[in-house]
């Protein structure tokens, strides 16, 4: 992976076979950890890319839905663990469901966690690592 590329990381119930057949590498991998603690060890070695608008998205729901209690939940502590990792200026912004399926199509790969609370889905830009061994920032 380069700088500028995508990764889905991704909750049990996303159909992540069938978008990683559509990704650049076609990876799918499986981890066997909730998504924070996915995140958690992904952003320590992951940077995010800051030269971008935004460095990650989540999946929510499509209009004239309501967000359940559990996914204000899980994307609660998503936004921690990124925040902790990666700084706390990096933007993390809402994606409408259907088209969080779409962008993930195009990124490099996908990684599902067996995390079950709903909308647990993200996507990372990736950035550079810096000289000081943080993310590189403008």
């Amino acid at each position: 992976m380069g700088h500028g590329d995508k990764l889905c990381i991704c909750d049990c119930n996303f159909p992540a076979a069938q978008v990683a057949t559509n990704s650049t590498s076609k990876k799918h991998v499986i981890l066997t950890v909730t998504l924070p603690e996915a995140l958690d060890a992904i952003c320590s070695v992951f940077p995010l890319d800051f030269f971008e608008e935004k460095q990650a998205v989540y999946m929510g729901p499509q209009e004239g839905v309501e967000m359940p209690p559990a996914g204000v939940e899980v994307v609660s502590s998503m936004k921690e663990v990124i925040m902790k990792n990666c700084g706390g200026d990096a933007t993390i912004d809402k994606m409408e469901r259907f088209s969080f399926y779409e962008e993930a199509k195009s990124c490099f790969a996908v990684i599902q966690c067996l995390e079950r609370r709903p909308y647990g889905n993200v996507i990372l830009w990736k950035g550079c690592v810096g000289p000081d061994g943080l993310d590189l920032k403008p």
